[in-house]
């Protein structure tokens, strides 16, 4: 104060604080518009990048006549699209098996140039199932055990140094890309993991007989959706279980205290007074999940994804003829089990990385990418939607 008056005298009524004051203002309105430029700058790069999707995507998904919808898209699995050129100077545009009856039906017919594109004809069909089918299994082995998980830290567990270490763990568990879950499961679910087999494999580590002619084979499951669901839930489990306990956390102590006043079980009181009403936060953590597993590459490309397929996973199931419906299920389902699958993450990396790159190669591109983008944001809108709904119902 004494080197402001001495510098410049303040008069009376005057606010010596004043110059400083205006200088902060203006120093806070220009980080204020600078934040507010970085936000709308990445906002508007999210709206363009939607907006591309969306111009180059819905061409391929809808159509301007009846039934607007094009259902070929949806229902057939990939094929290679042929372009070709006949004598007379037609142009044609075909996906191979129609190509392959095209020159059964006319053996006159004289092609002088034809190209063919890799994955870009048929529809998406073979990866959709392969991702539901992925994404089915994974959400019920996450679910299962990270619920288990997040019940035992938050009701069971002891404070210390070791849950402590334990959350820490998990924590960092998070962090690790996804490329590092997939080479573990490609070396854990399908090279090692036991199982009981008749004819143990040549990539068998350890064969113990069991007597019988069988044999505990550590030989994995192989690349399949098993391996590749049980991958993808290992790599979200980390998420989960922090969502799970942290919805029971907010559940008050006082629901607690009060069911066991009244003679509840620990077990009765976790699952009657804790549960129901932790259930929205669960309810969320799950779908989120899904959002996650179903954009993944890394993991299943190395687990159980192949970019082509001909037969759907239950039509190349093998059955022993003969024997008892129960054996046949089993084996079904086994067989089943170890199919490998196509999945969108993995068609749309092989379509828009894996092949030479043309105007016939982005209508497959674009087309995959926006269905993929609608059913993404639809788990994310939904889980929002039912979190709010079941939150209405539950008070406290």
């Amino acid at each position: 104060m004494h080197d402001i008056a001495k510098d410049q005298p303040v008069k009376k009524g005057q606010n010596p604080f004043a110059t400083k004051a205006v200088k902060l203002k203006r120093r806070d309105r220009t980080i204020s518009v600078a934040l507010g430029a970085a936000t709308y700058f990445i906002l508007a790069c999210t709206l363009y990048i939607f907006a591309d999707i969306t111009f180059k995507g819905i061409p391929v998904v809808f159509k301007t006549e009846a039934p607007f919808v094009n259902f070929e898209f949806f229902t057939k699995s990939p094929e290679t699209l042929m372009t070709f050129e006949t004598e007379g100077g037609e142009t044609y545009k075909m996906n191979f098996s129609e190509y392959s009856q095209f020159k059964r039906d006319s053996p006159d017919v004289n092609i002088v140039e034809e190209h063919s594109h890799a994955y870009s004809g048929g529809g998406i069909f073979g990866p959709l199932v392969g991702t539901a089918l992925l994404t089915i299994i994974c959400i019920t082995v996450a679910l299962f055990v990270g619920l288990a998980t997040a019940i035992f830290l938050n009701e069971y567990a002891t404070k210390g140094r070791f849950m402590d270490s334990i959350r820490l763990a998990i924590m960092n568990l998070a962090g690790v890309p996804s490329i590092v879950f997939g080479l573990f499961g490609l070396m854990f679910f399908c090279l090692f993991i036991p199982v009981v087999t008749s004819e143990p494999l040549e990539r068998s580590f350890l064969a113990i007989p069991l007597g019988g002619g069988s044999y505990f084979s550590f030989e994995g499951w192989g690349t399949c959706m098993l391996a590749g669901g049980f991958t993808l839930a290992v790599m979200i489990l980390p998420v989960v279980i922090a969502a799970c306990e942290e919805s029971l956390k907010a559940i008050p102590m006082g629901f607690r205290e009060a069911s066991l006043a009244l003679g509840a079980t620990k077990w009765q009181t976790i699952s009657k007074a804790v549960l129901p009403y932790a259930f929205p936060g669960m309810l969320t953590a799950s779908i989120l999940g899904i959002t996650r597993v179903a954009g993944e590459t890394a993991p299943i490309m190395f687990t159980a994804a192949l970019a082509h397929k001909d037969k759907l996973p239950w039509q190349d199931v093998p059955t022993t003829p003969g024997s008892n419906f129960v054996a046949q299920a089993a084996e079904w389902g086994t067989g089943f089990l170890s199919q490998s699958v196509q999945a969108m993450p993995y068609h749309i990396y092989t379509v828009a990385a894996r092949i030479p790159q043309s105007e016939y190669t982005k209508p497959m591109q674009y087309g995959s990418v926006f269905v993929f983008m609608v059913l993404v944001m639809t788990f994310a809108a939904l889980s929002i939607f039912l979190r709010i709904r079941y939150r209405k119902k539950l008070k406290w």
